[in-house]
Formats: C-alpha cells, structure tokens, sequence
C-alpha cells in the first residue's frame, strides 16, 4: 500500500510542478532580427517569385528558418502592411503553391492584389512560431520574445527616408498575440487583429496605442471555442471581437475556417485592404 501512495504523491507533485511552470510568466529570450543569409534568399526567391514583385528582405535557415519578404517596395509606397501570422509557420511552411489560401505568402499576395500596386505587404515571419496546439501557443512566452524585433521591423519600415508610409500591421491567430503585446511600442496607424486566441490586455485602451485597432474572426472558425481567461501566463485573456474590448469588428461572415479571411471575394479581405489603404476609418481609442 505504501508504494502506490508514494508514487501517487510522487505524481501530484509533479503535476502541481508542471502547473506551477505553466501558470508562471516566461520572459524568453528576445529573438534577433532576422539575417541575410545570400544562399537562404536566393532560394527563398526562386520559390516564392512567380511573376510577383517579390523581395526578400531577410532569411536565416538556422533552426526552423526565418524570413522577411515584401511584395512590393516598402522603401517607396504609401501604404505599407506588416502581415504577422502565427503557429506552425516558418521558412518551409510561409508558402504552399498547390493551396496558396493556406499559407500567408498566399495571404499576402491576396492582400497585395486587393490593395493595388501603391501597396506593400510584408510578411513577417521573424520570430520562432509555436509549433501546434501545446504549451506554447496557449502562453505568451514566444510572443513576448518576438516583441522587440517586429517593434524594430516596424520602426524601420516608419523611418525610411522620405517620410513615413501609412502603416498598418496584422496579427493572424497567435500572431495578433505578438501584435498585441508589441502594439504600446509599434509606430503603426492601424492595428488588425485577425482569429486572435486573446489580445493580453482588457481593452482597447489598455493596448496603450494611437493606432486605430480593428478585430475580426469568422462565425466557424475554430479558434471561438479557445477560453478567454487568463491564469498567470496560461490563456491569452479578452477577446477582441467583444464588444467591450473596443475595436472596430470587421465584417467575416463569408470566411470559412481558420485561414480564410484573406480569400479572394471575401468582405474580410475586402475590409483589410480598406484598413491598409485608408479608405477604411475606425475611431481611435
């Protein structure tokens, strides 16, 4: 009888331990920005060009592989997107040419082209993702890491001689985390949130920004079902879809799943070039 009761007791500690670990804030160590790896962009390139104006402004295969990429020149347009996607996405999976919906190089193109040429779009793909639906993704650990590096992208883009573009950054799923968390300290005039698990902060003013802040999820989209509740870092908190969170709501009720809001014909991606261009108005907190 002892010895079952030991490993039993053996076994609550170790949960309570976990739990512990799980619930308690990790800073992380802030990612660098990403490197010019001349053999990593050249690939990246011959992969992503196909006609586009394709740009790869930084890639470091080291790990899972990081990437920045514009569709567009950002040194020179008028209105400029930072696109920030989420879980599972690195160097191999920014793209998928047989189902481009999929991936936000595709997303990017959809945007890109809805916009018009006096638009830039680049994907940020700077910081280590959560890889599926475990520890990480349901923490702020890599968010929290990623902040310092799409602060500085952002600043870069903002700072660029001839004066600032009309700048706007998106968040996709994890990704409007990191956008959140980041957004106190991002040069940017609009914020979109985009299938956000939560947005760390009770409300729109919370954020502590000047953007104009817009949030939007689909009526099928698997990530409603996430809690949003906080316990030490586990959970990500409000939802920025609530009408008490205080963003503007994008129309969505034609977007189906969890990556379908920049499908060609949809009032979502319709709505976000509006956002990026600025034809699209949304009270400021």
């Amino acid at each position: 009888m002892r010895i079952p009761l030991i490993a039993s007791l053996i076994a609550l500690f170790s949960l309570l331990e976990a739990l512990v670990v799980l619930v308690q804030p990790s800073s992380g160590t802030p990612v660098e920005a990403v490197g010019q790896n001349a053999a990593c962009a050249a690939d990246l390139a011959s992969r992503l060009t196909e006609g586009y104006d394709v740009r790869v402004m930084a890639c470091d295969p080291v790990g899972r592989g990081r990437a920045v990429v514009a569709l567009g020149d950002p040194a020179t347009a008028p209105d400029v997107a930072v696109l920030v996607p989420g879980a599972d996405i690195d160097l191999a999976t920014l793209d998928d040419p047989a189902a481009p919906d999929r991936r936000p190089m595709g997303w990017a193109r959809s945007l890109r082209d809805t916009s018009g040429p006096g638009t830039a779009v680049v994907l940020w793909v700077g910081y280590p993702t959560p890889q599926g639906l475990g520890r990480d993704a349901a923490t702020g650990r890599l968010a929290r890491a990623a902040v310092p590096a799409l602060v500085d992208e952002v600043a870069a883009l903002h700072d660029r001689p001839g004066g600032p573009p009309h700048l706007t950054v998106i968040g996709h799923s994890y990704g409007a985390v990191v956008v959140t968390l980041a957004a106190a300290e991002l040069e940017a005039d609009d914020l979109v949130l985009l299938a956000s698990p939560g947005a760390r902060a009770d409300d729109v003013a919370d954020l502590q920004t000047n953007a104009r802040v817009f949030a939007a999820r689909g009526p099928d989209d698997w990530i409603r079902f996430v809690p949003h509740v906080e316990l030490g870092d586990l959970g990500h908190g409000a939802d920025p879809v609530d009408p008490s969170f205080g963003a503007v709501r994008l129309p969505a009720d034609d977007v189906v799943g969890h990556d379908g809001y920049f499908r060609a014909g949809t009032s979502s991606l319709a709505a976000m070039a509006g956002v990026v261009t600025g034809a699209l108005q949304g009270a400021r907190p």
